[in-house]
Parts: structure tokens; sequence; C-alpha cells
């Protein structure tokens, strides 16, 4: 039988009169919460306070793992053994797994674990001493907000500022899980509606959101300066947004998000999402830290990284301001940021340059795993845009950090 529209709705009328019962609502101290954190005015100090909890945890339990055992562990026992057990090798195969032999003979003037360079020394010590640590911190807190309901929500309270650059609230998921690793974060992106959209997030993730390698790094080397790394990198996040925003064509929707309940965080849940994320990265970004440790001792070996950085010294320090010392650095950073950060001569450099060296090791190429899913998350039209806007962006921004350090007399 073929119902009107009127009797369809008398339908509805009544089967809703026997399956609803209306009572009086009750708000809960969780639905109160629930109502905070996603006001500006009482949730933006909510997401301050989280992020900088967040970020504690992270520093303490980074920190503690690698400075309380990893570097003696390496440092100590493994770099001095390692160097011994293979002095018989010749020069340039020792100079590959363990590092230069002169260093070893005179003995080391720093830190032993960045000192010593080779594929077996410092190779090992970067991904397994610093970087899981830091890594697996992020991707728990991350795996927490998830579990518990909060990132939906902060989702939402940054929508409106999200949409100043034509992404949505939604964009701030990749761009968390980037802070653990690129890759996954590149990933995520898919969820994102549009074309224009992901295109715009995966080439922002590219340049501005330093991975947990490199946060490992600057927070074992820089702390005192890793807050104005960040405070740059999200203007440049922000204001490069915008301009791509403006230029490239294409659409940006409204977020449409289910937002849940606030719930008690299920640890089944969060150890299996931390432990899935964290093998992602031991199993495809460890590699490629070990494959850019060698390529880099490989230059050195054979002379050419001497070679390398000699052409480029004067246009490095010409157009950025970096001093000579840095240039190998810099060049390294094409391969590995963080291997960079690390190899960075701090001791030699000022302030300043250490700040500009450590942001133009961020924002230029990606790592080759996140160039790799480049390629196949990007059409070709696309990946020429991105390679042009990291172009743009090295020359703008770091010839604008050199300016101010000239006109401050940095």
């Amino acid at each position: 039988m073929e119902l009107t529209v009127d009797q369809r709705w008398d339908l509805v009328d009544r089967i809703s009169k026997k399956t609803v019962t209306v009572g009086d609502y009750k708000a809960t101290l969780k639905d109160a919460l629930a109502d905070v954190t996603v006001r500006p005015l009482t949730g933006i100090p909510f997401a301050i306070a989280v992020l900088y909890g967040f970020w504690t945890f992270f520093g303490e339990f980074a920190g503690l793992l690698t400075d309380g055992f990893f570097v003696r562990i390496f440092g100590t026992h493994w770099i001095p053994w390692i160097g011994e057990k293979l002095a018989g090798l010749p020069d340039w195969a020792f100079t590959i797994l363990v590092g230069d032999r002169a260093v070893f003979a005179e003995g080391f003037l720093g830190d032993p674990c960045f000192a010593a360079g080779g594929v077996l020394t410092t190779g090992l010590f970067m991904p397994f001493g610093i970087v899981l640590w830091a890594v697996l911190a992020l991707f728990l807190v991350l795996a927490v907000l998830e579990d518990t309901g909060y990132l939906p929500r902060l989702a939402v309270l940054l929508d409106t500022v999200m949409h100043k650059i034509g992404l949505h609230g939604f964009a701030v998921v990749p761009t968390l899980v980037s802070l653990g690793c690129n890759v996954p974060g590149v990933t995520a992106a898919r969820a994102l509606e549009t074309r224009k959209q992901r295109f715009m997030i995966i080439a922002l993730l590219g340049v501005f959101v330093p991975c947990g390698a490199q946060i490992g790094m600057m927070e074992e080397l820089i702390p005192h300066l890793i807050g104005w790394v960040f405070l740059t990198l999200a203007i440049g996040y922000f204001g490069f947004g915008w301009i791509l925003n403006k230029i490239w064509p294409g659409e940006s929707p409204e977020i449409l998000m289910d937002v849940p309940p606030y719930r008690a965080p299920q640890w089944s849940n969060v150890w299996r999402k931390t432990w899935m994320r964290t093998r992602h990265f031991l199993f495809v970004a460890v590699p490629f830290v070990l494959l850019g440790c060698a390529i880099v001792m490989v230059l050195y070996a054979t002379g050419a990284m001497d070679a390398i950085a000699g052409g480029l010294e004067g246009f490095l320090a010409t157009v950025f301001g970096v001093p000579a010392s840095a240039t190998p650095s810099l060049v390294v950073g094409f391969l590995r940021k963080d291997l960079a950060i690390g190899l960075l001569p701090i001791g030699a450099m000022t302030t300043y340059q250490v700040f500009k060296s450590v942001i133009l090791l961020s924002i230029y190429f990606p790592c080759l795993a996140t160039f790799a899913l480049l390629l196949r998350e990007l059409n070709w039209k696309e990946i020429l845009a991105t390679l042009g806007f990291l172009v743009v962006t090295i020359f703008v921004f770091g010839g604008v950090l050199n300016l101010i350090g000239m006109a401050g007399g940095w």
C-alpha cells in the first residue's frame, strides 16, 4: 500500500510516541566538560594546558630514556667496543661503519654518540637511542587523546582558524600524527574531502611540520631554542597556507565530523594504536635513517662531501648567512634532517646561526620515505607544485631570517 506524505508523517509520529521516552535532561560533569572544551573562550586555555602537559610528558619521557640510559650505553660501552673490534678494517670501511679513525685515535672532543658518525655507531644511536623514544611518547599521547574523544573536539575548536588557510579542523589530525612521523601523517591526509585540501596539507606537512626524529634531536641538542623553532614553523605553516589557499584552485568544504562523548581510554586500544604506528616507524623510517647515514659516510670517505660543501659554501653563506662549518650538515639534510641536526657544529656557531640552520633543515626537502609516499599520493602537477613550493619557501623564509639576523647583528 502506497502512503501519502501526510500518512507517512502520521506513521512516524505514532512510532516515535511508542518508542521515544521524553524526560527531564540533567547535564552530567562529562557533558559540561564536553561543552567547555569546544567553546573558544574556555576551550583554547584547555587546549593549551593539554598540549603543555603533552609536551612535558614528551620531554621527560624521552629525556629520561635517552640521557639516563642510551647515551651511557652507546657512548661508554657500545661505540668504544665496536671501534676496537673493527679496528682492523680498511680505512674506507671503518669510516662508513664506525666513523673517522682519527677521531677514535685522538679521543672524542664532544659526545661520542654524535662525533663517531658511522652506520653502526651514530647511525644506530639516533633511531634507537633518541628518535624511537620521542616517537613512542608522541604516538602514546596521540592515542590517548583519540581514545578519550578529545581529538575531535580539538578539531572543532580549531576549525575556524584552519578555514583561514583553506582547510578545516580535521587537518589537525594529520598535523599531530606528522609530529611522530610524516609518513602516517601524509597517509592520514586521505580523510580530507577535496583534492585541494589533500594537496595543501601534504605540502604543509612536508615543509613546516618536523617529525619525531627531528624533534627528538632538537630536544636533546637545543632545548633552549625549540620553542622559538616551533613558533617560527607555525608562522610559516599558517602564512604559506594562506597563500596556497589563494593561488591553488579547488573547494574547501565545511567540516562534518562525529564528535563522540568523552570516555575513559581503553588501554588495549591505546597500546594497539601506539604499537601499530611505532612499528610503522621502525619498518619504514629506520631503514631510511640507516641508508641516509651510510650515504653520508660514503660521501665523507670518498671526499665527495668536502667537494660538495666547498662548492655550496659561498652560496649558502651569501643567501642564508650560515657559517662554512655548517655547510656539510645542510648538505646532509637533503638525505636526513635529523642526522643533519645532530651533525651541526653547535659549539662553533652563534645561537642565532644554530636557530637559523635548524629552521632551514626543517623546511627543505622532506625525508626520503615521505618523498616516496608523495610520488604515490600526488599527481605530477601536484608534485611539481610541491617542489616549487619547497624552493620558494626555502629562499623566502631563509632569506628573511638572514635579513633579520643581519639587522639585529646576530
